[in-house]
């Protein structure tokens, strides 16, 4: 075999071996030889990669690894070989590594040093980003509250060598959230007891984030007793424990309890009532029939519109239930 076709084949090779890997993904190895340019360092499976002398230095300029060394790095690159790149897992430092940051999708360090027009200005190495309001947070906050943070940006828009630089750290938040909600919806099966934040109180229950994921309290599971308005039960923000009642996979819906928690008071009915008594009681529904009588919370009665008293008018005994208790 001549010369070129060795290198051919050992371009083949080397690329054959890199495409068991993807950009972003991050490696542990143990260098094996550095040059002067770089070095190359031995991810396992006859696999080899190679990442810049610059990514080994320190800020003095100093090499900080040595042959044998094992390193963490992160893949920017798998044409024609794995090429790697160390610096990009504490944040970015040269040109070179922002871009491959940029292609990559990786984040990157960034200190927010001042409000501008739309949005900040975020100070990368020695380079200035834009980020706007609206890809600082996933919440709306006060602009101030994030002047001198140090965040991980995405790199979003990278054109004129890198001197326009456009950053988000939404992109970032949000993907998190996805892959915390992910692993949240495995834990969330029927029967499943979990704590939640309620996000939002409505006329017919509330939502609960419970974690990334959302599920309906529907009014009806709040109480044992009637609930006229779920406000008087639960707040917005406040933190509930309650109960996985149904999942629905293919209408992605949740269905929670907070009653399920509490005893339900008709499993001691037998015990606590008996005919014959008689028990004060409030009227909680009136209709054609007959009274609804509430004697405990969770626990209702009818009355039978028989068993009241005739009071001579038309409109029968309903005019007779207005009090707010009766004795039953």
């Amino acid at each position: 075999m001549s010369e070129p076709e060795e290198d051919f084949a050992t371009m083949f090779e080397a690329s054959v071996k890199a495409k068991r890997f993807e950009t972003g993904q991050t490696l542990e190895g143990t260098i094996v030889a550095i040059g002067p340019e770089g070095a190359f360092v031995d991810v396992g499976g006859k696999g080899e990669a190679t990442i810049e002398i610059a990514e080994l230095k320190d800020e003095d300029g100093n090499l900080e690894v040595a042959v044998g060394d094992r390193i963490q790095a992160t893949v920017v690159s798998t044409a024609g070989g794995l090429t790697l790149s160390r610096k990009l897992v504490r944040g970015a430092a040269t040109q070179r590594q922002l871009e491959n940051a940029f292609r990559a999708g990786l984040p990157v360090e960034g200190k927010v040093e001042r409000e501008v027009k739309g949005g900040y200005e975020v100070r990368i190495a020695r380079q200035r980003a834009f980020c706007p309001f609206s890809q600082i947070d996933t919440a709306r906050t006060e602009p101030s509250a994030h002047l001198g943070r140090v965040y991980e940006f995405r790199i979003v828009e990278y054109s004129e060598g890198g001197k326009n630089l456009v950053v988000s750290r939404r992109a970032l938040l949000e993907e998190a959230q996805r892959e915390s909600a992910a692993e949240t919806r495995r834990s969330i099966v029927a029967g499943a007891v979990m704590t939640g934040r309620v996000t939002s109180v409505r006329p017919f229950g509330a939502f609960v984030d419970l974690g990334g994921v959302q599920g309906l309290l529907h009014v009806s599971e709040m109480g044992w007793s009637r609930v006229s308005d779920p406000a008087d039960i639960v707040k917005p923000g406040e933190e509930v424990v309650v109960k996985v009642l149904r999942v629905d996979e293919d209408k992605q819906k949740i269905s929670l309890g907070l009653k399920q928690l509490a005893a339900d008071p008709w499993s001691r009915v037998e015990a606590t009532y008996e005919v014959g008594q008689v028990r004060q009681g409030r009227v909680t529904r009136v209709a054609e029939f007959g009274a609804f009588v509430e004697l405990e919370p969770g626990i209702e009665g009818l009355a039978h519109a028989s068993t009241f008293a005739p009071t001579g008018r038309s409109d029968g005994w309903s005019a007779a239930s207005g009090s707010a208790e009766r004795s039953g």
